[in-house]
């Protein structure tokens, strides 16, 4: 057998081969993907979820102070 093994045709690269992918949190989310519960990517003036449907999409900022 060969020293490359069968199926593993890319190179290794020791960089960032085991990293984790943290995905960035969006700072505030539109009505219709807070209703949804779906994730909002935060884009403006309209959302890719909104944009897809066709929806408005409306951003309501949130007072920390209500809860």
């Amino acid at each position: 057998m060969s020293s490359t093994q069968a199926g593993n045709n890319r190179p290794q690269q020791d960089d960032d081969v085991d990293a984790p992918r943290v995905p960035r949190r969006t700072p505030m989310a539109c009505q219709f993907c807070r209703g949804r519960k779906l994730k909002c990517d935060g884009v403006r003036p309209t959302c890719g979820n909104c944009n897809r449907r066709g929806f408005p999409c409306n951003y309501t900022p949130v007072n920390s102070a209500e809860k």
